[in-house]
């Protein structure tokens, strides 16, 4: 085996997919909160979807040890970023590989800030779409895996491909990720709004609302110096109309849990402001979802 263990930091629903696959040529520990740990171990890991099957992978609350030649794939809230890393530092190795696949842009800064070289940071992006029904089960629709190109992203997309995760190599990866980031812009706050399925969102009725944020995004992005393919808006329209999962934003609202909203159109509001560029509609979405976060709005998974 290319890594002698591989770690799912932050096992929810993306992260339980990923071990779970994984774990037919490897070993795998996933690493996530209690209840979803404690019925792994008890029954296994149901996955619903694109595979139908019972994983009995190991499962675990925390990290303890970390061997030589580790992998550790970070899906953990991208607000969780820094507790999930500070709590694993002390025993990574320069031999460890974290690869980030995380919603958001800056989150491998983030993590080698807290690292400081202790291990080898990665920045990788799924297109897989999940859903977290209970402890112990998910469902997902299968999607391609990108992952940076150098040496260590070479084996892990070779480990990857070996266990039917689509995955391939990118030279451009910031570019890649802000391309998501403004999908994610789009799909997560406007479902969890309208507490609609991802592929809703395509309505022609909301064709303005979805030109204004991504406008924006463009804006900024620009700003930043990324340059973005020019069909960018006809391309996520048409990747959305693909999409029959609830989003990760609107499942959270629906637990009642914090959002990923600061690290999406919030990252998009914050460097719009360093760059002099006024993004009202971004900034409108941000206090949407804040108002919703914490409350009780017995919102339902339901169709």
């Amino acid at each position: 085996m290319i890594f002698n263990q591989i770690y799912v930091l932050g096992a929810g629903a993306i992260g339980s997919v990923y071990g779970a696959l994984l774990s037919r040529k490897n070993s795998v520990t996933l690493v996530g909160r209690k209840a979803h740990i404690d019925a792994v171990n008890s029954n296994g890991l149901c996955v619903l979807g694109d595979v139908n099957e019972v994983f009995h992978v190991k499962a675990e609350t925390e990290i303890h040890e970390i061997p030589q030649k580790t992998l550790i794939i970070l899906t953990t809230k991208a607000h969780e970023t820094a507790e999930a890393i500070k709590s694993i530092k002390k025993l990574l190795r320069k031999d460890t590989a974290i690869l980030i696949m995380q919603n958001g842009v800056g989150n491998e800064e983030a993590v080698n800030k807290i690292v400081g070289g202790k291990a080898k940071v990665l920045r990788g992006l799924t297109m897989m779409a999940a859903e977290f029904f209970e402890p112990g089960k998910v469902k997902f629709w299968r999607g391609e895996t990108v992952i940076e190109i150098n040496e260590v992203g070479e084996n892990i997309a070779k480990v990857f491909n070996e266990c039917g995760l689509k995955t391939r190599l990118s030279k451009d990866i910031v570019r890649e990720t802000w391309c998501k980031l403004i999908i994610n812009c789009v799909v997560n706050p406007l479902t969890a709004l309208f507490r609609v399925r991802n592929f809703e969102i395509a309505s022609e009725t909301l064709k303005a609302v979805r030109h204004e944020i991504i406008k924006e995004c463009i804006q900024v992005a620009e700003a930043e110096g990324i340059c973005l393919p020019n069909n960018i808006e006809k391309e996520i329209v048409k990747k959305l109309a693909k999409y029959t999962n609830f989003s990760s934003m609107y499942q959270d609202i629906l637990k009642g849990k914090k959002t990923e909203i600061d690290f999406l159109n919030g990252k998009i509001v914050e460097l719009g402001r360093k760059n002099g560029i006024p993004t009202p509609v971004n900034e409108a979405l941000v206090s949407l979802i804040k108002f919703l976060e914490g409350k009780s709005c017995g919102f339902s998974g339901k169709d």
